[in-house]
């Protein structure tokens, strides 16, 4: 693995933090660096919780049909629920 060293697991396993970076990268271009200039760290914590309520519950994202995180994750929890029950699993 080019002699570098994983943060999380083993090199080459399933585990990959690439969606924590970006993730971070969006919080610090959307929050961070866009409203600045900051007095300190201090004054930038009160605006975290209300991006990342913005991000998971009304961010449109193009990939999953232009609705937010937990919208897509509530139908996904539907779907599966409707065909353990057609399957007779539940």
């Amino acid at each position: 693995m080019a002699g570098t060293a994983s943060s999380v697991g083993y090199a080459d396993d399933a585990y990959d933090n690439a969606l924590a970076e970006t993730m971070i990268g969006l919080y610090k271009m959307e929050v961070v660096e866009q409203p600045g200039p900051w007095e300190s760290v201090t004054a930038v914590e009160p605006e975290t919780p209300s991006w990342v309520d913005w991000s998971n519950n009304r961010r449109l994202l193009e990939p999953i049909g232009n609705i937010p995180p937990a919208e897509f994750e509530t139908l996904c929890d539907r779907r599966q629920r409707v065909a353990a029950q057609v399957a007779g699993l539940k």
